[in-house]
């Protein structure tokens, strides 16, 4: 990765005049213009994985329950749920009930008649997870679950090789009625009403996946404030206003003691959604040019690379040159952890052998990942200890760990005693067999990922660990992990709910293939995972979760690396709330314009 320089930065800073030209007036469409800094892999929520591609369906698709956009910590409420679920005392049974009258956005697929959205579409929706043909890497946040009878009729599809049947009813999910349906558990789950307000769940019509059974990724249909008006595949995307879009006003159940967020409540008090008319994304991998497109006015946000941190954001303020032309910051630390994982089905790295533990243990401790916040993210983020972010339920920010205090000396001590010795003099460890060792790190294209290979290249030299790196864009690595292609590889995971319950199921066994990319099978971990899923929070299911997460740290198929802090930068003439930590809909309540129009009437 190229380092940005302070000069590089400021020949740019006379462009920023441009933005005020670029404010929308009353006479054209209210458009908020962004980038994203990788490429969207499409649009069926079962079929992907990655942000970008996430953040457009969270925008077209809607689950039955959302967060509260301001309350702190989070609040669930109904989305297009007239009401919170209704919830058997032993976190067994949960019944929707649906508002009436919602639509989906109109196409084709509809004949030309307005299309309601019932209880039949969460069916459909919640079984296509199920189906042997789709390829997801979801299964297992909906199959941990044990909802009754899905996975049996998910196992006879498998072993008969016929098409999966979405008629046939199951015990654990029906629809009640036209605007109610049910989920039965085999276990209680106190915290499975999260689920019904994640994007996987956003509602599908199973007319749309069928009319576009070729390609239902270009093809999204849904309820949501938004639709999809245009796709250049990994260039750009725009999304219009949805017609259909019911009368949705502003609420919340209160703001807590933010100024920013007291601010927005005003300010949103009676909003009827969505406040703007257009979105348009542009795909810009690389971090300058977004920071150049931002500072002409070209974009309206920008969530600000780490790269120009210390240039926008010095000593966490913002930049005079900027507070000037009237950009505003919003910045919080994400309920995020960035990683590493080892893929345990390796035979160099993997398994749970104490010398592979070692070795695994060796690396977490030769890396510095407060040197990478430092050189790298330029200040953006916080060293982690653990794989639990803040902002989550069971992290500890006590905890200190290996990972959060590299050594060199203990590194190479601990290779030395489990046999990972330079035994041919040519300068580089070999395996305790003799055989050679060689790692195989993963990363993306671009120059903060370069930047951060530098980094372990140093890192792992000093101990005398031979490294090889194989770069390739994101969609490209996702297919390799999922595949068990890729030794070590790392990213960001961002908590989908309020609950650490998530970064645990990271090294669950049976979601290898899944969430689980390190391929981690421990069962005593597996043991305790299961135990304090179906406690109620609380001192109990608080120890078991940290007994877990001490298991995770002893054999390492992660490397906790950071917590990223995210700094969004608006034009005067944007007003949010944008970005909140749980929850991606997040222009649903953003405007522009100079008056910024909130669409009361």
């Amino acid at each position: 990765m190229e380092r940005r320089s302070l000069l590089a930065g400021a020949a740019a800073w006379p462009l920023l005049g441009n933005a005020a030209a670029s404010a929308p007036t009353a006479s054209t469409p209210k458009t908020l213009r962004v980038a994203f800094d990788f490429a969207e892999t499409g649009f069926d929520p079962p079929r992907v994985g990655d942000q970008s591609s996430i953040r457009v369906i969270a925008h077209i698709f809607e689950p039955p329950l959302s967060y509260d956009p301001l309350a702190r910590p989070a609040v669930l409420v109904p989305l297009t749920a007239a009401r919170l679920p209704e919830v058997s005392v032993d976190f067994r049974r949960f019944v929707v009930t649906l508002q009436r009258g919602i639509l989906f956005a109109d196409d084709p697929a509809f004949g030309g008649r307005p299309r309601e959205l019932v209880a039949a579409d969460y069916v459909y929706t919640l079984k296509r997870y199920y189906d042997p043909a789709i390829r997801t890497e979801h299964l297992y946040t909906f199959d941990n679950a044990k909802i009754l009878g899905l996975s049996e009729l998910r196992r006879r599809a498998l072993e008969s090789r016929t098409p999966f049947p979405y008629d046939t009813e199951v015990p654990g999910l029906r629809a009640l009625d036209r605007y109610r349906f049910e989920i039965v558990l085999a276990d209680p789950a106190p915290r499975f009403v999260h689920l019904l307000a994640g994007w996987a769940l956003g509602a599908v019509a199973r007319e749309v996946i069928e009319a576009y059974a070729d390609d239902p990724m270009a093809h999204p249909v849904g309820t949501g404030p938004f639709m999809l008006a245009q796709w250049r595949r990994a260039s750009r995307i725009v999304l219009v206003r949805n017609p259909r879009f019911r009368e949705q006003r502003f609420a919340t159940v209160g703001a807590g003691n933010e100024p920013q967020l007291q601010a927005a409540a005003q300010r949103l008090a009676g909003a009827r959604a969505p406040l703007l008319d257009r979105v348009e994304i542009d795909i810009v991998e690389e971090s300058q040019p977004r920071w150049l497109a931002f500072l002409r006015g070209e974009h309206d946000v920008l969530t600000l690379p780490p790269e120009f941190g210390e240039l926008a954001m010095p000593g966490g303020r913002l930049a005079p040159f900027l507070a000037r032309q009237g950009v505003q910051a919003e910045r919080a630390l994400s309920p995020a952890t960035a990683h590493t994982f080892f893929n345990c089905d390796d035979p160099l790295v993997g398994g749970n052998t104490p010398e592979k533990v070692a070795l695994r243990r060796a690396i977490a401790l030769a890396f510095d990942s407060a040197e990478e916040v430092r050189l790298v993210l330029r200040g953006q983020a916080a060293p982690a200890h653990g794989m639990i972010p803040p902002h989550c339920w069971g992290h500890d920010a006590q905890l200190k760990s290996e990972m959060g205090t590299p050594s060199a000396a203990r590194a190479q001590a601990l290779l030395e005693l489990y046999g990972y010795s330079d035994r041919n003099g040519d300068g580089w460890r070999e395996q305790p067999d003799g055989r050679p060792l060689l790692l195989r790190r993963a990363f993306q294209p671009d120059r903060r990922s370069r930047a951060a290979s530098e980094l372990w290249l140093k890192r792992l030299r000093a101990v005398r660990l031979r490294v090889q790196f194989e770069f390739a864009p994101f969609g490209e690595q996702i297919r390799r992990a999922l595949a068990g292609q890729l030794m070590m590889w790392g990213f960001i995971w961002s908590a989908p709910n309020p609950d650490g319950d998530f970064y645990l199921g990271l090294a669950y066994g049976p979601n290898a293939e899944q969430s689980n990319d390190a391929r981690f099978r421990l069962p005593a971990f597996d043991r305790l995972y299961e135990r304090q899923r179906v406690l109620p929070d609380g001192p109990e299911r608080l120890a078991l979760m940290q007994q877990a997460h001490k298991l995770m740290l002893a054999y390492v198929p992660y490397i906790a690396h950071n917590h990223p802090v995210t700094t969004e930068l608006l034009h005067a003439h944007v007003q949010g709330p944008l970005r909140r930590p749980f929850g991606g809909d997040w222009w649903r309540w953003a405007g522009v314009g100079r008056d910024h129009p909130t669409g009361k009437t």
